[in-house]
């Protein structure tokens, strides 16, 4: 199946039992969240830059979530584009998901300069056939998986 990662409440994530949780910069401390939930669940970081990066990995982080890659309307975030995610990406040892304006159009891209997957909102939900737009994103990361 598929983990059920919860975002920002560590809370929700321990009373439901979920896989992990997900935390940005502004959230409760990874160090603090893993001592929460324990060692066998997934803890998720939100970083913008290769010191947050390496700060998620030193604060025992099993992913990060890095961007926004692109413009995007669903954050108020600055995009940082693909050459700082590279960089965040080469620098980390641990899965790096993009996030952050990615589409269909431009999710290739992100996997090729080393993300391990992407996280998106509008790229889906703001589609007349969700589903559909699912599978087409989905497919198109497989294939620049491969590569």
């Amino acid at each position: 199946g598929v983990p059920l990662i919860i975002n920002d409440r560590v809370d929700i994530a321990i009373a439901c039992d979920a896989d992990g949780v997900h935390v940005g910069q502004d959230d409760l401390p990874c160090t603090v969240v893993r001592r929460m939930i324990g060692p066998g669940k997934i803890v998720g970081v939100s970083t913008h830059n290769v010191e947050e990066a390496l700060q998620a990995l030193e604060d025992g982080a099993d992913y990060i979530g890095t961007g926004a890659i692109y413009p995007t309307s669903t954050k108020d975030s600055t995009a940082i584009g693909v050459n700082a995610l590279k960089t965040v990406c080469d620098a980390c040892g641990i899965p790096c998901v993009a996030i952050g304006g990615i589409n269909a159009q431009n999710a290739s891209e992100v996997m090729k300069v080393g993300a391990a997957g992407i996280a998106v909102v509008s790229a889906i939900f703001n589609k007349p056939q969700p589903d559909i737009a699912a599978a087409e994103l989905g497919e198109v990361v497989r294939r620049a998986a491969v590569k």
